[in-house]
């Protein structure tokens, strides 16, 4: 037999050549339309994101101010804080200042008001005293005006005399009249 037949090879690598080069060109179209359609997803994934990063970006700015105008807020507020308590204890020494004056000034105003209750009672007993002996004098000079009229109206009588009776009179609580005597 004869096997010498004449094989083509290079027509069959050429078909070979030819068949890969078209199964190459198929799968290079898909791999650039598998490719391009990625790209275009990938391409419309980034838009999106760019938005959304835009966004963020802006949100975040937004909460970056907010955040510090609310520091500066924060900050006032202590600020004011640490005054109002300054303030409070300066006006808690102040009161407590007043107090202690004022109950030094009540302790002295009670001490003078003991004095000046000890004084009128002092002067209450000496008026009392005055009064008494007052009282004693009226008494005794009404006992010899008594004694006085007594032994005027006997004379009269006894040397057979007018009588004048006498006019008495009153000045200070002291009554007083002309000395007896005859008319």
């Amino acid at each position: 037999m004869d096997n010498s037949r004449d094989l083509h090879l290079d027509g069959i690598i050429a078909d070979v050549k030819a068949q890969y080069k078209d199964v190459a060109r198929r799968s290079r179209a898909e791999a650039q339309a598998w490719y391009e359609s990625k790209f275009e997803e990938l391409r419309a994934t980034a838009g999106r994101n760019t938005n959304s990063l835009r966004e963020t970006k802006n949100k975040i700015a937004e909460m970056t101010r907010i955040v510090q105008r609310l520091n500066g807020e924060v900050r006032s507020t202590k600020d004011q804080c640490c005054k109002l308590e300054a303030t409070i204890a300066d006006a808690e020494q102040r009161g407590e200042t007043a107090v202690k004056d004022a109950k030094h000034k009540l302790s002295e105003l009670e001490t003078a008001l003991q004095q000046s209750k000890a004084d009128l009672a002092q002067q209450l007993h000496k008026y009392q005293e005055l009064m008494n002996f007052k009282l004693a004098l009226d008494i005794e000079i009404i006992t010899y005006r008594k004694l006085l009229e007594g032994e005027e109206s006997r004379l009269c009588a006894k040397e057979g005399f007018p009588v004048n009776t006498p006019v008495c009179h009153s000045q200070g609580g002291l009554t007083y009249g002309p000395e007896p005597g005859f008319a």
